[in-house]
């Protein structure tokens, strides 16, 4: 049994360029030999809109996906641009509950540098990958690498995230490796 199999959900919530959304559908396929298939979008998340911070609670937009259906898809990465919170931090680029079916990845905070300085598509797309990927790896498991350079090293800001490779270290790749495994025993192909 192949991979392909199993798939993941790329799912758009609130407006986002399509070639966002096929760029991180290419990432999935790319780097972690999994199907993905772009599903039809959401409304912006008015809900988990926090007016004194101005910004959009990740984990109730998490918790609002449990009560949907997204098909056979073992995991859905919701993208979304705007800028989201959870309570502990100020800002996240993105959120996911390790093993959770769900995870998200915000364009919000990747269309600048951090000196507030815009930067090109190409970045951000990057960015943008780089996120999801490491957030559908918690979704599958994986907690945050000590390894430097590991996408699933935590990124404290945009200089962490741009320093990352937009690949697993050796580690994380057999421990994906093994959680794809389990889900194509559970969920037959």
């Amino acid at each position: 049994m192949n991979s392909e199999t199993l798939s993941i959900g790329v799912l758009p919530i609130g407006e986002l360029p399509q070639a966002a959304l096929e760029s991180i559908a290419a990432h999935i396929r790319t780097h972690l030999d999994l199907k993905a298939d772009i599903l039809p979008p959401l409304k912006k998340p008015a809900y988990a809109y926090d007016e004194t911070r101005d910004q959009y609670n990740a984990a109730m937009i998490l918790r609002s996906l449990d009560a949907m259906s997204f098909g056979d898809h073992v995991k859905v990465i919701g993208l979304l641009n705007v800028d989201l919170f959870i309570p502990i931090f100020t800002h996240v680029l993105g959120e996911a509950r390790e093993g959770g079916p769900y995870a998200l990845a915000s364009l919000y905070r990747l269309k600048k540098d951090e000196d507030g300085s815009k930067t090109d598509i190409d970045r951000i797309l990057e960015r943008l990958a780089k996120v999801a990927i490491h957030e559908i790896g918690h979704a599958f498991n994986l907690g945050h690498c000590m390894h430097e350079k590991c996408l699933m090293h935590f990124s404290g800001g945009l200089e962490d995230l741009d320093t990352i490779e937009l690949k697993f270290c050796d580690y994380c790749s057999a421990f994906m490796k093994d959680a794809k495994k389990h889900y194509k025993k559970i969920r037959p192909g």
